[in-house]
């Protein structure tokens, strides 16, 4: 602070800056030199932060990234790299055409792939071809030597020979018009003619020169695009190189050549880019392509369908849209490439529903089921074939198997026999169409299926029997079935048979009604209808869901002639539907997409046409609704007499009871061998134990706690086991009932 005494203004008061560095100082007004105290200001308000000022070099990088990572500039980059790709890719493609047509490249290529694919009369075709090939292009060169000369001497042949026809002409002229001056005038009409020609070449000469690079560019341009010959990162957004793209060799052998196959990278790399020799045509099937391709030595067929969804890929397809089989040829595939999307549209609807004139014949026609993926009609005989169809839940498989019994039931000599062990109305139409109809998921219907079935093994070996009482020999044939109602054709019809394997009912006479043991009713009854029916025309078809070893016994599926399958969810399951043979050869229901590709059914077996050295076909199935269902069943009723259909199946009188018989063959014996007790029990009842093997009566004898044991090195049977069995069987018998029926 400055002498209040001195003379002059006073100074403001002076602050340390330290201490007000985020404020203004305080700054005192300059007054007179007064006895009053110096006067200051009010302290002003805070400023902001101060912020650090950033570099030019920063903020101009800053910019240039977001202009290089912009969108719009990406996109450019793109457009330029893509069609400047295009350019230099069609050029390559142009000068290897030309080198091709001019050299003998083509053909060495040729013949190295016919090398690595062990071809030797295919590398002698393609030598012989090279030596042709090279014996005229060496005349065209020895033509090039004399050619001058005959050109030089043919063009002044050609000037004399015109020059002398205008000259005649000009005679003529000449004549006619009595000047002969006339005479030159044609020849200096055609001189007259080339002067304008040159000058015409002049003006447009100019624009030529110019446009002309630009059109050999375009060119250039057109060959590489239609080749999408350029980056992946390149193409548009949301589209590939490839996608949708036709099928043609070089797309299917660069999909080889990258499937992960060592060996046939190799031979394919080998053959440089001619590795379309191992391919035959590309012949167009249904809605797609079909190829033959003959792998080279040292690679397995196996190789290439264990990498499908990767072929796919490669081909720019879903897994679902390739197919590799196996046909006749050895050491081959092929391969069925569905156009992109193709297999998603559906097909056209059953002629069951189109055609209210359709008829049926169990032994001349074929079920109309759908479309194979040649888009061929899918035609099934059903002629003496038992019939298994499997999937898993809510996949067509109902709808599948309803559209084969509406057709044959407007067959009026097929008598249904059905059981619904779903029970929600799928087969409601049925009713009065099928003497028996049983609907419902319970134990209760199983029984009743159960009896249904075997009534079926009844009325099988009634048949059998007054087969051989008449000495024929070739079983029911179709006049006998068509003249005499006493061999009817029947099919046994059971939708969800899983519920019946997998039924823990058990029968009077202690036999379980479900499981896969040869004490299991609905087991043993299936499996004697798949022995002996088909011959008396007594049919099996089943449906199921799911299967496994529990739900779908081996004896069971293999008795099956046709074996169908929707989609399943391990390729376990798929050999269990079809069959290891079906699946080594390409079936795969397990690749099919669940929930898209409902309806769509692998098939195996015979009833079904297939090509040469094929084991399977897809097919595509025609959906028929509820309401179409309905409608197709009444037609077939109104061409029936009325048909009273029951709802369950009244049981034999007098049930076989498999330990009372073996007790009864053994008779006072200590023991029996068990070749004896077959054959005893065989000579008893014919009907029931003619097919029965050792298995069935260990698994018998086990389950009652009788198992055959060996004595003297034979196996036999003892009585007091046996009678100690049925002691306490029927011991147990007599305390459920007591309590009520319950354990």
């Amino acid at each position: 602070m400055t002498d209040s005494s001195a003379t002059g203004p006073v100074l403001g008061t002076v602050h340390d800056l330290n201490e007000h560095r985020a404020t203004r100082p305080q700054v005192h007004l300059l007054k007179p030199d007064t006895d009053q105290p110096p006067t200051t200001t009010t302290q002003a308000a805070p400023s902001a932060p101060m912020v650090p000022r950033v570099p030019v070099w920063v903020r101009g990088g800053r910019a240039v990234r977001v202009v290089a990572t912009h969108e719009r500039t990406r996109t450019t980059g793109r457009f330029v790299v893509r069609h400047g790709s295009y350019v230099l890719a069609g050029g390559g493609i142009a000068a290897r055409r030309a080198w091709d047509g001019r050299t003998l490249a083509r053909y060495e290529r040729m013949m190295r792939a016919a090398e690595a694919a062990g071809q030797p009369e295919q590398v002698l075709e393609w030598e012989t071809r090279a030596a042709a090939f090279r014996a005229a292009r060496h005349k065209r060169r020895m033509d090039l030597i004399t050619s001058p000369i005959a050109v030089a001497k043919g063009a002044a042949v050609g000037v004399a020979t015109a020059e002398g026809a205008l000259l005649a002409l000009g005679v003529v002229l000449a004549i006619a018009e009595k000047d002969i001056s006339q005479i030159v005038v044609p020849t200096m009409t055609v001189i007259d003619l080339i002067r304008w020609v040159v000058v015409l070449i002049g003006i447009i000469w100019g624009p030529v020169t110019v446009a002309g690079p630009w059109l050999f560019l375009a060119s250039l341009w057109a060959i590489g695009r239609h080749r999408q010959a350029a980056p992946a990162w390149a193409m548009p957004a949301g589209k590939t190189t490839t996608d949708g793209a036709p099928i043609t060799p070089s797309v299917v052998v660069t999909a080889l050549r990258d499937l992960g196959v060592a060996p046939l990278r190799n031979a394919i790399k080998e053959m440089g880019d001619a590795g379309a020799a191992m391919l035959g045509p590309i012949r167009i099937a249904g809605c797609g392509v079909e190829v033959d391709v003959t792998l080279p030595s040292g690679v397995s067929t196996d190789e290439v369908q264990k990498r499908r969804r990767k072929l796919a890929e490669n081909l720019s397809r879903h897994e679902h849209e390739v197919f590799v089989t196996i046909p006749q040829a050895a050491r081959t595939v092929r391969l069925w490439i569905a156009d992109s999307g193709a297999l998603d549209e559906p097909i056209g609807p059953s002629p069951l529903v189109t055609d209210p004139d359709v008829t049926a014949d169990l032994y001349t026609g074929r079920a109309p089921w759908g479309q194979d993926l040649r888009g061929d009609a899918a035609l099934l005989s059903l002629l003496q074939r038992h019939l298994l169809i499997t999937g898993l839940s809510n996949q067509g498989k109902t709808a599948s198997l309803r559209a084969l019994a509406l057709w044959l039931a407007l067959d009026t000599s097929v008598e249904f026999r059905l059981a619904d062990l779903k029970g929600v109305g799928d087969w409601r139409m049925f009713d009065g169409l099928a003497t028996v109809l049983i609907q419902g998921p319970t134990d209760q219907h199983v029984i009743e299926a159960t009896h249904m079935l075997e009534a079926g093994v009844r009325e099988m070996e009634r048949r059998i029997a007054l087969l051989e009482q008449s000495g024929a020999t070739d079983g029911v044939t179709r006049d006998m079935a068509r003249t005499d109602p006493r061999f009817r054709p029947i099919v046994l019809l059971v939708d969800e048979a899983q519920v019946a394997f997998m039924c823990p009912a058990v029968g009077e006479d202690k036999r379980p009604y479900g499981g896969t043991k040869a004490t299991s009713r609905y087991f043993m009854a299936a499996r004697k209808l798949h022995n002996q029916g088909r011959a008396v025309n007594v049919i099996l078809w089943q449906g199921t869901q799911d299967p496994t070893d529990q739900n779908l016994p081996k004896l069971v599926r293999e008795g099956a002639h046709i074996r169908a399958s929707l989609v399943l969810g391990t390729e376990e399951q798929a050999r269990m539907a079809l069959g290891d043979k079906a699946v080594n050869g390409g079936a795969a229901p397990h690749k099919l997409r669940q929930g898209l590709d409902k309806g769509t059914v692998v098939v195996a077996g015979d009833g079904v046409k297939l090509a040469p050295g094929q084991s399977s076909i897809t097919i595509r199935t025609h959906f028929i609704s509820g309401e179409q269902a309905i409608e197709v069943a009444d037609r077939a009723k109104a061409r029936r007499a009325g048909v009273t259909t029951l709802t369950a199946v009244d049981r034999p009188e007098q049930e076989v009871d498999a330990l009372a018989d073996v007790a009864a063959v053994i008779g006072d014996a200590p023991r029996m061998r068990t070749q004896e007790v077959l054959a005893a029990l065989a000579a008893r009842n014919p009907g029931e134990y003619r097919e029965w093997t050792f298995a069935d009566l260990k698994a018998l004898l086990e389950a009652a706690g009788a198992a055959p044991y060996k004595s003297d090195g034979q196996m036999v049977v003892a009585r007091q086991r046996v009678a100690d069995a049925i002691a306490k069987r029927d011991e147990q018998a007599a305390d459920d009932s007591a309590d009520g029926g319950f354990a």
